[in-house]
């Protein structure tokens, strides 16, 4: 154990670790707070879609040898973001069908892109780092690290600023209507918001694994509260320690950075589960 202790003391004294803790806390953070929406408006897998989206947006990127790919992948998934609410509305093209259909869509076309122009020696290192986020969350520059706080402050901001609404959006959209709220537009909010997210966690997490960080503190945090501002203090406050224990599981014992901190939410998740079976049990 002291060893464990001395080699994690050591490694935090490196910039890329302190890096990847940053980094890894703001986008837990943001993670969680949209989480909550998404899970109850049963629109959960748009963190799929998107991730997808953005690891084709990578591909073209890479094709293209960009220095900084974020800009045009931002962009690429914020419409996306957009096209998925549009069509989900359209009675022929259901809310999972367009989903699916972008998802599956971006992931063929991004890896087809990568194969056939070939932008580096180790294609396979550089999908599996995309798809898994095996390595990238330990490789950030200052200027991503920035970037990501900037970004990780006008996420948080909106969300504040536009709580109310959001949640009456959440919770009845054709009463927020009838209210004369604009849900149409607090609807195309969310889904720009969970674009600039989806993106801000690739690098931590990687494309597949990324409705993990979006769905698991949510769902556990619903297994003990009730209310949606108790669910959501919870979910962001689950997120941000199971991302830290992640990223320092990791460090200490070498192993993948994403998948570690989706392995601590699901274990997290079935502690929750069991406490909330045990509180209900007692009353």
């Amino acid at each position: 154990m002291a060893e464990i202790i001395t080699k994690v003391t050591t490694y935090l004294s490196y910039p890329f670790v302190q890096y990847a803790l940053i980094v890894g806390v703001l986008i837990a953070l943001c993670s969680s707070l949209l989480g909550v929406t998404l899970v109850l408006k049963r629109f959960s897998f748009i963190g799929d879609g998107l991730s997808h989206v953005a690891f084709g947006a990578m591909a073209i990127a890479a094709v293209l040898k960009l220095t900084n790919n974020m800009p045009l992948v931002l962009v690429i998934t914020i419409i996306c973001a957009v096209l998925l609410l549009r069509t989900g509305q359209n009675t022929k093209i259901k809310g999972d069908a367009s989903i699916a259909m972008i998802s599956v869509g971006a992931l063929a076309l991004g890896y087809l892109l990568m194969h056939v122009f070939e932008p580096s020696n180790n294609l396979s290192g550089d999908v599996c780092s995309t798809l898994f986020g095996s390595t990238s969350i330990l490789t950030l520059s200052q200027l991503d690290v920035w970037l990501c706080i900037i970004l990780s402050i006008i996420v948080v901001a909106v969300f504040i600023l536009f709580y109310n609404k959001i949640f009456a959006v959440t919770f009845d959209e054709n009463f927020a209507r009838a209210t004369g709220t604009r849900a149409g537009l607090y609807n195309l909010l969310i889904a720009v918001v969970i674009a600039v997210i989806i993106v801000l966690a690739m690098n931590l997490v990687g494309s597949l694994l990324i409705s993990a960080l979006v769905i698991f503190p949510a769902l556990s945090a619903m297994r003990i509260f009730k209310s949606f501002k108790s669910v959501t203090i919870c979910s962001a406050v689950l997120s941000v320690v199971c991302s830290l224990a992640g990223i320092l599981i990791s460090v200490a014992c070498e192993t993948p950075v994403g998948s570690t901190i989706v392995a601590v939410d699901i274990i997290v998740f079935f502690v929750f589960m069991i406490l909330g079976k045990i509180l209900t049990f007692k009353k």
